[in-house]
């Protein structure tokens, strides 16, 4: 068995991307409905591997270029059954109860604005996901003025009252 680390590119440093697994080709669509319904006007590009029959990447969206970016990230994972949607004007915290509700989805690996790095094992052809590094290492211990500013911004972006 060989283990591989794949970076994910996106297409700029806002981009926010979800890892996860699905099992069936109609994960696409389902997913495609849940994110449109969870954010009016969201834009995002999904891509799914199959992992037996044609073993296409199947993919939609609502802009070109975060459906590309998606393809592409689906691509170097090149594992079965994973999926990778490109979020562009939201945030996973916006979509993840919608997407969690998709009957299809078995997990989510990650849901990060951060660079990822997807682990992967390959044995005779196929591949699968281990897990997630994402970001960097802890740089200390939140302090009691850390603490306040956590609070104040999670109540300027609305998020606490």
């Amino acid at each position: 068995m060989e283990i591989k680390s794949v970076p994910l590119v996106r297409p700029s440093d806002d981009i926010n991307v979800i890892v996860g697994q699905a099992h069936f080709i109609k994960t696409v669509e389902d997913i495609f409905e849940a994110l449109v319904q969870a954010v009016p006007g969201i834009k995002f590009g999904i891509a799914f591997n199959e992992a037996s029959g044609p073993r296409l990447v199947r993919h939609t969206g609502t802009e070109e270029k975060l459906e590309q970016a998606a393809i592409d990230a689906a691509l170097a994972i090149g594992a079965g059954h994973v999926f990778v949607v490109m979020l562009g004007n939201a945030f996973p915290v916006n979509v993840m109860g919608q997407l969690k509700s998709v009957a299809e989805v078995c997990t989510i690996f990650c849901a990060s604005a951060n660079p990822l790095r997807v682990v992967v094992a390959e044995e005779e052809g196929a591949r699968g996901v281990i897990g997630i590094i994402d970001g960097s290492e802890p740089a200390g211990v939140e302090g009691e003025g850390d603490r306040k500013e956590r609070h104040a911004m999670l109540r300027r972006f609305g998020y606490k009252q």
